[in-house]
């Protein structure tokens, strides 16, 4: 199916919500697997967030047609997302999702994607159904149980322009993938039976819903949730960025120091929005696995 083709989904259950309804998309989260937070950010706010979205990944302007930058602990280098941290709203939202009170950063992240570029196949994020060992930071930051989908789109999404896509009810760990296909190695994506198992990429997949949202939307998604993003066939970049939170109890250990980085930025935060970054383990992109582990 071309990306114009798609329209809003018709569930039998309300995905929408303004962000007071804390308790609402918390179920609907915890249900289906995600949800959609309307007006999360002022337009002030969706300024500022892509401007720093530019100034860390592209500073120059330099990004090519159909190019995809991302950065992997991007709340180190973009203070206007600290202001997340002082959120009400934003804040009762993390803590009724996780049933926590103390909250520590956990992970961030940004991408500018250009007009051109490909789709995003169909994955989840979670890196706990095979009984391999993590192997990258990715695989380590990605095992625990907190949603991993924490993410402002601040072009909003639309199927012609990258936009974001869920596969509602796919969180469940007993879930046994969409009719008519068949789980990749470790159930990282699916692919069709009798053909080659690699991730798929095209959207005729029982269960899809497309996300419409506007730039200061919040979107949501369980850490085990499939999506993927449709291929850029907009004019402009797409800009998004986000960060998750973790409970501070019980501890999280990452198996590398904090990087320069991460203490340069823990060591910025206000006193008191320290309390969020106590236990943070920032990413270090060079940690791997080592032989014969």
């Amino acid at each position: 199916m071309a990306p114009d083709s798609f329209q809003p989904a018709k569930l039998p259950y309300r995905y929408e919500f303004d962000v007071a309804e804390a308790e609402a998309i918390a179920a609907c989260n915890r249900q289906h697997g995600f949800a959609v937070v309307k007006g999360v950010l002022t337009p002030g706010q969706v300024e500022q967030f892509r401007e720093s979205v530019w100034r860390v990944l592209d500073p120059e302007r330099t990004l090519k047609p159909g190019e995809t930058r991302v950065q992997t602990d991007f709340i180190e280098h973009a203070p206007p997302l600290w202001d997340l941290l002082a959120h009400e709203d934003f804040l009762r939202l993390n803590r009724t999702i996780l049933g926590a009170d103390d909250l520590t950063v956990h992970r961030s992240a940004a991408i500018l994607k250009n007009a051109g570029a490909g789709p995003v196949v169909w994955h989840t994020d979670w890196h706990g159904y095979g009984p391999l060992p993590a192997r990258t930071p990715n695989e380590i930051l990605n095992r625990g149980e907190w949603p991993n989908g924490m993410w402002f789109y601040l072009n909003g999404t639309h199927p012609e322009r990258a936009g974001l896509a869920v596969i509602a009810d796919s969180h469940p760990i007993a879930w046994t993938g969409p009719e008519g296909f068949a789980f990749t190695p470790e159930r990282r994506s699916f692919h069709r039976p009798g053909t080659e198992p690699k991730s798929y990429d095209q959207f005729d997949v029982p269960g899809v819903v497309p996300l419409f949202t506007e730039p200061g939307d919040l979107i949501i998604f369980d850490t085990r949730t499939y999506h993927a993003a449709f291929p850029h066939g907009g004019s402009e970049a797409r800009l998004s960025c986000g960060f998750i939170f973790r409970p501070t109890s019980p501890p999280f250990r990452a198996p590398w120091e904090r990087t320069e980085s991460a203490r340069r930025f823990c060591a910025a935060l206000p006193f008191q929005l320290q309390p969020f970054v106590r236990e943070y383990t920032g990413l270090d992109p060079a940690w791997k696995l080592a032989e014969g582990k």
